[in-house]
């Protein structure tokens, strides 16, 4: 398999999830504009971007499936997406430094099933970089494997990662991605230390898990750490951290590292 250069320059690059963080940080709600600079102006390099498509084939920053009243985002115009407030993704690339990193979260939805796959999100949005994002750092993640094929099969230059979610078991997800077209692997940090849904045998260390990944040539994000767990992932050697609250984040970090 074709090894492919590294996506994240150096140990423990810091993201900001949805912007600022989750939720509304320091009056900043998630997936804004004002939340992605306010989080650049923290002193973070990087930026983590939910993308969604309208049925009209428009895409926008948008976590949920639907909006509060019920409706599918999946099944309206992006005129009517945008009188909801949604954020057209072009928009946010227009409001963003150009140095800005942006990690898509690409979010496909069970409306991509009934589509062929050079109309499912994944691919709508490999397309749209051909031309708005080929200039800055970028990178493409699903939890759907086909959405990577299908971005890879678009835009064969854009780096991708497989993203698996809260407690999806982690030896499963880094021999995954060792065998996949992808530059990195995603996981929650709730995959990385024992839990409920998974046996404590069956979770390896931290230390095994980061060495694994780097063997297999991928680099190794970590999303939603708590801020008492990221002080221990940068010591690990984890490449990239999504994280939530990033005052408070930045703060914990820099009190780790002066003990």
């Amino acid at each position: 398999m074709l090894v492919r250069p590294q996506v994240f320059p150096r140990t423990a690059t810091l993201i900001g999830h949805r912007g600022l963080g989750k939720g509304a940080v320091q009056g900043h709600v998630e997936n804004t504009v004002g939340s992605f600079l306010a989080a650049l102006s923290a002193g973070i390099d990087w930026v983590e971007v939910d993308v969604r498509r309208t049925q009209d084939d428009e895409l926008f920053v948008a976590h949920d499936a639907a909006f509060a009243d019920g409706c599918n985002l999946a099944e309206m115009t992006g005129g009517q997406a945008s009188r909801y407030g949604a954020l057209r993704m072009h928009e946010l690339l227009e409001a963003l430094p150009p140095a800005a990193g942006v990690v898509f979260d690409v979010k496909s939805s069970i409306e991509d099933a009934g589509r062929p796959a050079a109309s499912t999100t994944a691919a709508l949005l490999a397309r749209a970089g051909k031309h708005s994002i080929r200039h800055r750092p970028v990178v493409a993640l699903s939890f759907d494997p086909a959405a990577l094929r299908h971005m890879r099969e678009q835009l064969p230059s854009m780096p991708l990662g497989l993203l698996t979610w809260l407690r999806f078991p982690v030896g499963h997800a880094v021999a995954a991605a060792a065998h996949l077209d992808v530059q990195l692997l995603a996981v929650h940090a709730g995959s990385l230390w024992p839990n409920a849904a998974t046996a404590p045998a069956d979770v390896p260390s931290l230390q095994r898990v980061v060495t694994r990944v780097h063997e297999s040539n991928r680099q190794l994000m970590v999303w939603c750490p708590t801020k008492d767990q990221s002080p221990s992932l940068v010591a690990a050697g984890v490449d990239a951290l999504v994280l939530d609250d990033i005052p408070r984040q930045l703060r914990a970090l820099r009190t780790a590292s002066e003990q």
